[in-house]
């Protein structure tokens, strides 16, 4: 009777350590399995390449690779060997993500080295800081119009041949704004100086007429080609 007591008993602590030790391997294959269906989920998804989405991505993958990490010992070897197939697949689409990103870095960082053409223009045509986005012409004054003039029509003479078809139109653009300008101090410019600066007016005019038109048909032309 004590005999089938004792195996009653040994009995009984197998079956637990059994059933405790199959809840520990299904708690491991799912920690496991969160891993791979993760990363087969994003990759199944349209890349964004931005730092913010790249930041949700691996902040999921590093929850779920840290929680199977904890019951890798338990895992099955067909199971150890999927998980580290996941981790493979994951360091190829994080490879591919910080490539990418390091690529619109480097864009966006010659974007901002290279200067916008319309401010290289304003500050040409105007002077340096004279003419912000805001295409104010607080600075022109009636005592300083005609020099403001004077620069303009002439740089835009010596650069004629280089500027492009955007160029001429913001050029074009520009001109409008000084004309405008110069309505609003007109009372008090001297005739003299009203004289000038209509001289100047009817150069710069000629000036665009003839090569903003070329400019278009050298565009057309490099477009066809």
């Amino acid at each position: 009777m004590k005999a089938i007591y004792v195996m009653s008993s040994v009995t009984l602590a197998l079956i637990g350590f059994t059933a405790c030790n199959n809840t520990g391997n299904d708690a491991a294959k799912n920690d496991a399995e969160n891993v791979s269906m993760y990363v087969d989920s994003v990759n199944n998804l349209k890349p964004v390449y931005t730092v913010e989405n790249w930041t949700a991505i691996n902040n999921g993958y590093q929850e779920r690779a840290m929680q199977a990490e904890k019951t890798t010992a338990t895992l099955e070897a067909s199971d150890k060997a999927k998980l580290e197939e996941s981790k493979e697949k994951y360091a190829k689409l994080k490879a591919a993500y910080e490539t990418e990103l390091k690529k619109n870095e480097a864009a966006a960082a010659a974007t901002a080295a290279t200067p916008d053409y319309r401010m290289t223009l304003r500050n040409k045509l105007f002077g340096e800081g004279k003419i912000g986005t805001d295409m104010k012409f607080d600075f022109v004054t009636g005592a300083n119009i005609l020099s403001v003039y004077k620069n303009f029509v002439n740089t835009v003479a010596d650069n004629k041949k280089v500027y492009t078809r955007e160029d001429w139109d913001e050029i074009k653009v520009l001109y409008e704004a000084l004309d405008t300008r110069k309505n609003a101090v007109e009372k008090d410019l001297s005739s003299g100086d009203n004289l000038k600066i209509a001289g100047l007016k009817v150069r710069f005019t000629s000036i665009l007429d003839t090569h903003r038109a070329g400019s278009k048909v050298k565009e057309n032309a490099d477009a066809k080609q």
